[in-house]
């Protein structure tokens, strides 16, 4: 799937997921959005979707983890800067909560990290 600023791809490995959570994080109501800069990837926005026992069972997993999928194509390539790679942690209420409100909480969050990334570099 390309966008008008670059490719956006997938993690795929234990490697990639780990490499991003030593970047920025940010939690809000619905999820938690992982951020971290990759020079191996620089015209691409890559991103994870991870979902935990904690928040329930193999349905509500995957529930959770289809609506992210959904969310990060939508909003990534919007707000996502290419050679940078996303994971998106579902929370408890990730498969229940308004579609609107968790596009709008991850719109936010995506705002706020580049805030941050930009401040923590100068």
């Amino acid at each position: 799937m390309s966008t008008a600023k670059g490719k956006l791809g997938t993690i795929k490995t234990r490697a990639g997921f780990l490499h991003v959570r030593g970047g920025l994080s940010l939690a809000r109501p619905g999820l938690v959005i992982q951020m971290r800069d990759n020079p191996a990837t620089e015209e691409e926005v890559r991103y994870g979707i991870t979902a935990t026992k904690k928040i329930g069972n193999a349905v509500v997993r995957n529930r959770a983890k289809r609506r992210l999928r959904a969310l990060a194509r939508e909003i990534l390539p919007e707000y996502g800067r290419p050679g940078n790679d996303y994971v998106f942690i579902a929370r408890y209420n990730t498969a229940t909560l308004p579609w609107q409100s968790l596009l709008k909480e991850a719109q936010k969050a995506l705002s706020r990290l580049e805030e941050m990334r930009i401040k923590r570099k100068t």
